[in-house]
């Protein structure tokens, strides 16, 4: 009886600890409640809106930043296939070209990243991508750095064409 007591208790302050911690992961910077929000126009008075000129000289500055945005949310493979057109080689750019996907380059933590490239080959490691693919892994390499990152390269039909250190 006295076993089963302190499993029973264990597991009570197990989810009370758990409850406690996932209440408070919603406090902090990110609060998403009502009533810590203005609206939009509670800062100004009414007849100070912006004049045309304001609005103007906002979008000018804007112009760059908007650009950055558009490569950021691009998906990771039209943001791997930018970098290499702007600094890999005519191989690597003509290797790249064949590039369908990406996965996992966003989420580096330098233990044990790992990152997937899919391309539109075919015919698995025996088949035409085996060369490129390592050209593949040599541009992703340039484009990310770990510590101890492991990019993989596959065809079309998810086999193996090659994997390279990044």
């Amino acid at each position: 009886m006295g076993m089963k007591a302190k499993i029973a208790l264990g597991a009570v302050v197990g989810i009370a600890v758990i409850g406690a911690v996932s209440a408070n992961a919603g406090d902090g910077d990110g609060d998403t409640g009502s009533g810590s929000r203005t609206s939009a126009g509670a800062g100004e008075k009414p007849g100070d809106a912006k004049t045309d000129g304001d609005a103007k000289a906002d979008g000018a500055s804007d112009a760059k930043p908007a650009e950055d945005k558009a490569v950021e949310k691009a998906s990771q493979a039209e943001q791997f296939k930018t970098f290499v057109r702007k600094n890999g080689s005519a191989n690597e750019q003509d290797a790249v070209s064949h590039v369908t996907k990406v996965q996992g380059a966003d989420e580096q933590n330098d233990i044990l990243d790992a990152a997937d490239v899919y391309t539109d080959f075919t015919g698995g490691i025996m088949g035409e991508g085996t060369g490129p693919a390592k050209l593949i892994a040599s541009a992703f390499a340039d484009w990310k750095d770990s510590e101890n990152g492991l990019v993989t390269i596959y065809d079309a039909d998810g086999e193996l064409l090659g994997n390279g250190q990044f």
